[in-house]
């Protein structure tokens, strides 16, 4: 075990808090004080934590380190999407996105700093992965999001989605810790039912997940339905092919009961035709998948990919209604800023 003095404050337990202030001759009533601090009232510090003494504002702060995100960058779109830039404690950068719709205020967030799985199409996947976000990083970034949500909408988020920067399966102990304060009544106390994981399609660990009896809903991101296409997009299907994907899916569903979501890119002239919604539709019908998402790509620099007319989307999405596909297009959200992910976190010039 770290000594104290090297021991950030928010990975230790209620319980753990206890002990230190009963060591020191302090009342335990405080811990719940300082949990409420560093959990729900978002403390940037020890010396914000009013009603404790200076006295023990001054020891946590000899004992203990109270690292958080904070808000580096910020970019508003006249669609209402807000994407802000954070910065790390060691001075890394990391995306979260509050996309708004008529139903729903969607924090959608990020688990690694960089990415290893280098996707063809994905500006995070031209970023060298650093580290994996802790899970109070993880929690900075809701908590800051449902900030700025409420001060420009006055409400709460409703939603959160793992789609940000980097694979939140190479990142499972810290997302699913995340999650579980996320989801605490002494958290941010949200039902996990509002809360979806995205994966590239990690077979072992869709299968973990399944053992694991998790609550929260999954999404794969195919983009891709035959192993030869998918290869050339995304290198993680050479080891983890759509046929060990099927099986884990279904894994899953047979231990949680948890439906999928499936999600799918529209690349012009690559996964766009009606063959290959042919090749979706034959995925589809092999996985507890209970919707299609359907999404307008956001092309960056990086990479060749274009998105198709808007003719091609349309034929390609009649096409899944013919063939009775429960499927939605998702509209790419932001386009006046750097709308896909990773955009905003490798620029060099800081945003407005």
């Amino acid at each position: 075990m770290k000594p104290a003095s090297q021991r950030n404050i928010r990975h230790l337990s209620l319980e753990e808090i206890i002990e230190y202030l009963e060591s020191i001759g302090e009342k335990k009533f405080r811990a719940a004080q300082i949990w409420d601090w560093i959990w729900q009232l978002n403390a940037q510090s020890f010396a914000d934590m009013s009603n404790l003494s200076k006295e023990l504002r001054e020891k946590l702060g000899q004992s203990f380190t109270l690292p958080v995100l904070v808000v580096d960058a910020t970019q508003y779109s006249a669609d209402g999407t807000i994407k802000s830039r954070f910065r790390t404690f060691d001075g890394h950068f990391v995306e979260g996105v509050m996309i708004p719709t008529a139903e729903r205020l969607t924090a959608c967030v990020s688990s690694q700093i960089g990415c290893s799985l280098s996707c063809k199409f994905c500006a995070t996947g031209y970023i060298e992965k650093q580290r994996n976000l802790q899970f109070d990083e993880i929690y900075d970034e809701v908590m800051l999001i449902n900030r700025q949500c409420e001060k420009i909408y006055e409400k709460k988020i409703t939603n959160i989605v793992f789609m940000g920067m980097g694979e939140p399966l190479m990142n499972y102990r810290q997302v699913l810790k995340a999650i579980e304060r996320i989801t605490a009544p002494d958290g941010l106390a949200m039902s996990p039912r509002r809360i979806t994981v995205s994966t590239a399609g990690v077979t072992k660990l869709i299968r973990q997940l399944g053992d694991d009896g998790v609550k929260f809903n999954l999404a794969l991101s195919l983009h891709a339905a035959t192993d030869k296409k998918r290869n050339e997009i995304m290198a993680i299907n050479e080891s983890n092919n759509l046929k060990s994907l099927v099986e884990a899916l279904n894994y899953f569903y047979k231990m949680t009961g948890n439906k999928v979501t499936l999600e799918y890119i529209l690349f012009d002239k690559f996964n766009d035709s009606l063959k290959d919604a042919d090749d979706l539709i034959k995925i589809y019908r092999q996985v507890p998948a209970d919707l299609v998402n359907i999404i307008e790509y956001n092309p960056i620099e990086f990479a060749r990919y274009k998105k198709p007319d808007e003719q091609t989307v349309e034929a390609f999405m009649t096409y899944l209604e013919k063939y009775r596909v429960n499927s939605r297009l998702r509209k790419s959200r932001g386009k006046d800023i750097d709308a896909a992910c990773g955009q905003l976190a490798n620029k060099e010039i800081p945003a407005y």
